[in-house]
Order: C-alpha cells, then structure tokens, then sequence
C-alpha cells in the first residue's frame, strides 16, 4: 500500500486533527497490506527534515521503505496531467498526486492519503482508504 505523504506529516507532526485517524489506519493497513512510498513522497517528506539521515532513520523506524517508480507509471503521470489541464487546470507542471496516483496505479496498490479528490478523479482504479 502506497502511504501519502500527508499522512505520514500528521504523524510526524502530531497533527491536532488527523494523528489518531492516521497512526490508526497505518497499524490497521500494515497487518494488511506492505507500505511503501516512492520518491515523489520521499522528497515530499524531506520539507520536515534537516538531514537525508533522519528521514532515512525515520523511515527505517516505521518500516516503509522507498519503492522505485517504473516508466509506465511516469508515463500515466504526464497522460494525467495532459488530462488535468484540458480540463482547466492551471499548474504548470506535473504534479505529485498524478506521479503517487499512476505509481498506485500501474503498481495495483491503494493509497492511504486524505486527499482523495486527484486520486479519484484521474485513477479512478486505485483503491483508496481515506476519512469517509
């Protein structure tokens, strides 16, 4: 299972609001499921360390490791995008919900986020465990 970063940010960060939904749907999903999280997430994540190694060692300590992300899933991120700004979207670069939602995508995994309105709208074949 592919864990999003903002769930990960409101555990590290002991948000008032989320940490008791998020530390619990991590225990509930890893006697389910393996988490992972790809590069975009890592470097996502990086914004709340100082050091490579204090990540790495947090990581290390919640047992999620970094997953490489194959082509087609960077290939279903840019068709995805193609998608977003048709439909008027203004960003002008891909963004990292279309990299996690093509990696989860390709991959045949779900997502742990609580963002759930990019996954939904452009990889309408990834399951996702979100708040109702």
């Amino acid at each position: 299972m592919r864990v999003d970063t903002n769930v990960l940010v409101d555990v590290l960060e002991n948000d008032p609001d989320w940490a008791d939904w998020s530390v619990a749907q991590l225990r509930a999903q890893a006697q389910i499921h393996r988490l992972v999280i790809n590069p975009v997430i890592y470097a996502e994540l990086s914004l709340t360390f100082s050091t490579v190694e204090a990540l790495d060692d947090t990581l290390v300590a919640l047992q999620i490791p970094v997953i490489d992300m194959p082509k087609p899933a960077l290939f279903l991120a840019g068709k995805a995008f193609v998608k977003y700004r048709r439909q008027g979207g203004t960003k002008n670069n891909v963004l990292a919900d279309f990299f996690i939602g093509a990696h989860a995508a390709v991959a045949g995994l779900p997502v742990l986020t609580r963002d759930v309105r990019r996954y939904a709208g452009y990889f309408p074949t990834v399951a996702l465990v979100a708040p109702d």
